[in-house]
């Protein structure tokens, strides 16, 4: 069944994400006050990376799933924040000339090209700090328990077992012949693991049990694929300025990706299809869920 066919929920989600991402820029314009002393400069450099620009995908995602369970928006918006701190970490460290050495991110200068090497890497670990400094805060949820397991998710989705891992399966994977699957499972840790925590963050804040969890990680994890399907569609074909980044890069590093073992016919039809498997499995909502539907459409709609 194509997207196509699919209701398409009556919301406005460039408003919401607006909104959103202005409300997480608060946040970190907050946090990330100058103190008027020579940590001035990491925090130009943070204050560079996170505010402005950039979808703030993660933290919608947290955001509209709490609507599922009625959570404090305010609530949701602090985790959300944590996750972007992360994403924005990993986003600095990958551009480094270590690692990607990318000269563009979010339409910007990336932070060691606008500032130094030294004061990205700094700004990279701050951000990592600042998102555990968040979720352990308890104006983000008063319930001890719940913070430690938001705390606990998060570091196992960008640890080892997430983010930090499939990057370093990425780096490993340079030159060499991947097949669907392991393309698959380095994706699902590289960048699904922080799409699937966001949504997961919902579920712990409404002490939902883990057994009842099932259909919003099937959600998260199709929308997490899909994401990265069109994100290789973008790296593919995409304009660069469109983009707010380099594009041709996976083509350049004799990275395998979803559009190299699909082509792009089929990498567009599976990112459909991911799209309405994640749709189904918000069957059992009504209304609350349009925030979540609308995102799905938007995933695969962005490579356009």
């Amino acid at each position: 069944m194509s997207t196509k066919m699919i209701e398409r929920p009556a919301i406005d989600l460039d408003a919401e994400a607006r909104r959103i991402a202005g409300a997480v820029d608060s946040i970190f314009a907050q946090l990330l006050e100058p103190p008027g002393d020579p940590r001035d400069r990491l925090f130009a450099a943070m204050r560079h990376a996170a505010i402005g620009g950039g979808k703030k995908l993660r933290p919608l995602l947290a955001v509209a799933a709490s609507r599922l369970f009625g959570i404090d928006e305010d609530r949701a918006i602090r985790v959300g924040t944590a996750i972007e701190a992360i994403h924005v970490y990993s986003l600095i460290h990958d551009d480094l000339p270590a690692m990607d050495n990318d000269d563009l991110r979010r339409g910007k200068p990336t932070v060691h090209k606008a500032y130094d090497e030294a004061t990205a890497i700094l700004a990279g670990d701050c951000f990592h700090d600042l998102a555990f400094e968040i979720l352990s805060d308890p104006v983000t949820c008063p319930e001890p328990s719940a913070r430690a397991e938001l705390v606990l998710e998060l570091a196992s989705a960008s640890g080892l077992s997430g983010m930090g891992g499939g990057q370093m399966l990425d780096l490993a994977a340079e030159g060499e012949t991947l097949d669907l699957a392991a393309i698959t499972r380095l994706q699902q840790l590289k960048t699904g693991a922080l799409i699937e925590y966001a949504v997961e963050s919902a579920c712990i804040l409404a002490r939902l049990p883990a057994d009842s969890r099932t259909p919003y990680r099937g959600y998260a994890r199709n929308i997490g694929l899909a994401f990265q399907i069109a994100d290789d569609l973008i790296d593919h074909s995409g304009d660069a300025q469109t983009a707010g980044k380099k594009v041709g890069k996976d083509a350049s590093a004799g990275k395998a990706t979803f559009v190299s073992l699909l082509g792009e016919e089929r990498a567009r039809l599976q990112a459909s299809m991911l799209v309405d498997q994640a749709i189904e499995h918000l069957a059992s909502h009504g209304e609350e869920a349009d925030l979540l539907r609308a995102i799905a459409h938007f995933v695969t709609e962005r490579d356009r």
